[in-house]
């Protein structure tokens, strides 16, 4: 008996694998350029979805630093009005009165001469409150071509004067001028307060 049984026949008997089409180099091409753009579209579309996160974090992180930025430029402007507000009050009720007082006599001489440019020919007036006429007379220098009378008003306040030349009448009052610069800083420092608390 022979052994052929156990052998594998690797005669012409065997079936034959069935024939591959042949496909063209026009159809690969076309497959290649499928893939092509298939792949191009995906790095694309992942190019975009990664630009978006990026961006969307650069927004979230410039938004949490404006935050930040805005909250310590308000409390800075709180503390910077709240030590100004002491220096203001001192201003205004100690420094300015002060000054203006000292300045009085003078601020008074020079408002006279700027009036007095146009009309040199009338007659000059100054009234003060009691007290400031004597001061307000050793101002005035001694070379005005026409009369300059002083008079002394009990209705007047110190740091009040009426200037008169002619027709021409000019006040100078400065409580008046305090107080509107004391109001100009309370309203200033009113809204800088409310914008700094409310943004």
């Amino acid at each position: 008996m022979t052994i052929a049984h156990l052998l594998e026949d690797f005669g012409f008997n065997t079936p034959a694998a069935p024939p591959v089409p042949e496909v063209s180099e026009e159809v690969i091409e076309e497959q290649r350029l499928a893939s092509f753009e298939k792949g191009y579209s995906a790095g694309w579309d992942d190019a975009v979805t990664a630009k978006d996160q990026e961006s969307s974090r650069i927004s979230a992180e410039l938004a949490n630093s404006l935050e930040d930025l805005s909250f310590t430029y308000h409390e800075a402007q709180s503390q910077l009005l709240d030590s100004l507000d002491p220096m203001f009050k001192v201003l205004t009720s100690a420094i300015l009165p002060d000054a203006m007082a000292a300045s009085f006599g003078h601020h008074i001489v020079d408002q006279l001469a700027e009036m007095a440019k146009g009309q040199t020919d009338q007659p000059m007036q100054i009234v003060v409150a009691p007290g400031e006429g004597a001061a307000v007379r050793s101002l005035l220098p001694q070379n005005f071509s026409v009369p300059v009378t002083v008079q002394e008003d009990a209705a007047l306040t110190p740091g009040q004067a009426y200037l008169r030349i002619g027709s021409s009448e000019c006040e100078i009052n400065c409580d008046a001028l305090l107080e509107s610069i004391q109001d100009s800083i309370e309203a200033f420092t009113y809204h800088a307060k409310e914008d700094s608390q409310y943004g």
